[in-house]
């Protein structure tokens, strides 16, 4: 058989019944190379939102050969679909940041809500301004998602811009803040989340405990090194 065939067959394969049946030609698309490429992104276009997923996954597992294509799939009009793509971009890794960066002006908040979350499971530094900047969009979900993905990827310059959204309106928001600011463990952070402990809401005053607990065992760490 063929490559081309072996591509067809596989490419059948994705709109199997069978879950394993189809995971199975996720793998063996992934590993096949550029000549997979355009026959999965015409298969981008299936009705079917599992096979899409499917697909976004094989994309994923190329590398930056299929950043581009993924980056077109990251505005599918399904979100579970977009969900994928994020991950895949998350795994690719380093040559998917400056478009994921892209991604976070997008006019769709969700993508750029999953554009973040890529950006914070890969924890380049160079999405750090961008991030920070998010950290004053009006919408809240995007905002919680930044400083999500600020405190994942740990640089010391997010510290400031995250002590700001301590105060942040939404109590979810302030509760993401603290937990990155716990992650970066910075002490500059601690004066501002002992002011926390007074917020208004149960939850964030927690988050607001632990990332302090967290500070102060850094801190012991250090000096007894």
């Amino acid at each position: 058989m063929s490559e081309k065939k072996d591509v067809e067959s596989l490419i059948k394969d994705l709109k199997n019944e069978d879950s394993d049946v189809r995971w199975k030609a996720v793998l063996a698309l992934g590993d096949m190379g550029d000549v997979s490429i355009e026959p999965l992104i015409q298969a981008l276009r299936n009705e079917d939102s599992d096979v899409r997923e499917d697909v976004a996954l094989a994309l994923g597992r190329m590398g930056d050969r299929a950043v581009d294509s993924l980056i077109q799939l990251m505005k599918d009009e399904d979100i579970d679909v977009r969900w994928e793509v994020a991950l895949a971009l998350g795994a690719i890794g380093y040559p998917a940041v400056e478009p994921l960066i892209q991604l976070l002006g997008d006019k769709n908040n969700e993508v750029r809500c999953y554009a973040a979350e890529a950006l914070g499971e890969i924890g380049d530094v160079r999405a750090v301004e961008s991030l920070i900047l998010a950290l004053r969009n009006e919408n809240l979900n995007f905002r919680e998602k930044a400083a999500w993905a600020l405190g994942k990827i740990g640089d010391a310059e997010a510290v400031e811009p995250l002590i700001l959204a301590l105060k942040d309106e939404n109590k979810w928001v302030r509760w993401r803040a603290a937990e990155a600011l716990g992650e970066i463990k910075d002490v500059r952070a601690v004066e501002p989340l002992i002011q926390a402990l007074k917020d208004e809401d149960l939850n964030v005053r927690w988050k607001v405990s632990e990332a302090l607990g967290n500070i102060e065992t850094q801190g012991r760490s250090i000096t007894h090194s």
